[in-house]
């Protein structure tokens, strides 16, 4: 009996023995932030004790510059670091999606136009262009993830587009365009599921890098604002010689989750890039 093929990929991804790990590492921390108004034992902006206290037995990770619990504050930071990074994704990847089969499957000028577009916002350097736009709006969560969804697409829509460039010189496809199926369905119900799987694989990366671009921007003051937390933000008080070398709970365990969350995606989407290879073994 032949095995579906969610098995299958199951099967060929856990022979990534590094990436289940990783895996578990996080789908751990984000069950640790989603659970982070009953797991924190104070509120974000709660003043709970002394000014940056070292880490005791009340305050597992010590306190902040103003006696803030540092523990709930990096729980409450991966909280919002991880849904600016998820929002954002899924902005990019769904104008990317869309953009990439529109020009893919019909061609001529309006692939030209969608392509030379593409080629333009791809032609500014990344990070400068997402300097400019959060110093043009208002810093704040929301302007993050918008700023973000709206540079991150063309990879996605090249990809989209190479992709269904491929599979519109496929026989299903062309007996769909013979037969006078609607280009609706040939898109959504033909080309779009067999382009899922790239285009998942390539979501991971951006959501790697829109971690470490909130990271960036809230460090340096243009992202998420306080008092909200994020964990950019947390690494903004260790400016200072003083609190870089003589109080490490105030920046250290901020930046080894951003490291973490990050090396985890990054090894989760290489698995599933050979696992959702067709051309893999099993």
């Amino acid at each position: 009996m032949q095995q579906s093929s969610f098995f299958v990929v199951a099967r060929r991804f856990c022979k990534h023995r590094l990436a289940v790990v990783c895996l578990v590492i996080l789908l751990a921390l984000i069950l640790l932030a989603v659970l982070a108004p009953w797991i924190a034992p104070y509120g974000p902006t709660k003043i709970s004790g002394g000014f940056s206290k070292p880490p005791d037995a009340e305050h597992w990770l010590g306190t902040d510059q103003i006696g803030r619990d540092m523990f709930s504050r990096l729980l409450y930071a991966m909280r919002v670091s991880l849904l600016v990074g998820f929002l954002a994704t899924l902005i990019s990847t769904a104008i990317g999606v869309v953009l990439g089969l529109v020009s893919g499957y019909f061609g001529g000028w309006i692939d030209r136009v969608i392509m030379s577009f593409t080629d333009m916002v791809m032609s500014f350097p990344y990070i400068l262009l997402v300097l400019v736009a959060a110093a043009i709006f208002e810093p704040g969560m929301w302007t993050m993830i918008v700023i973000l969804g709206l540079v991150d697409w063309p990879g996605v829509a090249r990809l989209v587009r190479g992709n269904v460039l491929s599979l519109r010189e496929t026989n299903f496809c062309k007996s769909d365009i013979t037969s006078g199926m609607p280009g609706r369905y040939i898109l959504f119900s033909e080309i779009l599921p067999n382009t899922l799987a790239p285009v998942l694989v390539y979501a991971t990366s951006v959501f790697a890098i829109s971690i470490l671009d909130e990271a960036a921007l809230s460090f340096l003051g243009m992202g998420v604002q306080p008092p909200t937390a994020s964990l950019g933000n947390i690494l903004n008080g260790a400016q200072s010689i003083t609190v870089l070398t003589g109080k490490p709970w105030l920046w250290l365990p901020a930046g080894i989750l951003i490291i973490l969350l990050v090396m985890c995606i990054n090894f989760v989407g290489d698995a599933l890039r050979d696992a959702l290879d067709p051309r893999g073994s099993l």
